[in-house]
């Protein structure tokens, strides 16, 4: 019964994560942008050595950091669905090695067919860079939970 209840809040928090993607790729560029500039700015504004810069090299710097930060958004919610996906697989007799290629199968999957969707949002494009972003983070989520899972297996009595 318990592993029932796993699977089922598992099951339910990749979905959420799946809609959460779906949701981000299906903003707008503008919408997208706004978002990402907020951020950027929320964590440049007290880096003194960047609000120094004369206003052109400024807008440089913050513009490649907000590339950086949209790069690490990508790998983070990958990563999340990573760790879900190989967690919710691990709840059956699945060897390790087949987790691992099916999480990052399906997740690949995923951030090709997103990136897909996002070529038909207004101002927005598909870029095989952040598929295989997305993919690298799949693969790190899936083996963070493998190697909690392998831990736990050996320490536990």
């Amino acid at each position: 019964m318990k592993i029932n209840i796993l699977r089922a809040v598992l099951a339910i928090l990749l979905i959420w994560t799946f809609i959460t993607i779906f949701n981000f790729s299906n903003e707008n560029a503008e919408k997208s942008s706004s978002k990402s500039q907020a951020i950027t700015e929320a964590i440049t504004k007290n880096v003194k050595s960047i609000q120094k810069l004369e206003k052109n090299k400024k807008a440089e710097v913050i513009s490649k950091v907000e590339s950086v930060i949209r790069k690490i958004a990508h790998f983070s919610i990958y990563t999340l669905l990573g760790i879900l996906f190989t967690a919710l697989l691990s709840t059956y007799k699945i060897e390790t090695k087949r987790k691992l290629i099916i999480a990052l199968l399906v997740g690949a999957f995923y951030a090709f067919t997103d990136e897909f969707h996002q070529s038909f949002v207004p101002g927005r494009s598909a870029e095989i860079t952040d598929v295989m972003i997305d993919s690298l983070g799949v693969l790190f989520g899936s083996l963070i939970i493998t190697g909690i899972l392998w831990y736990s297996s050996k320490n536990m009595p």
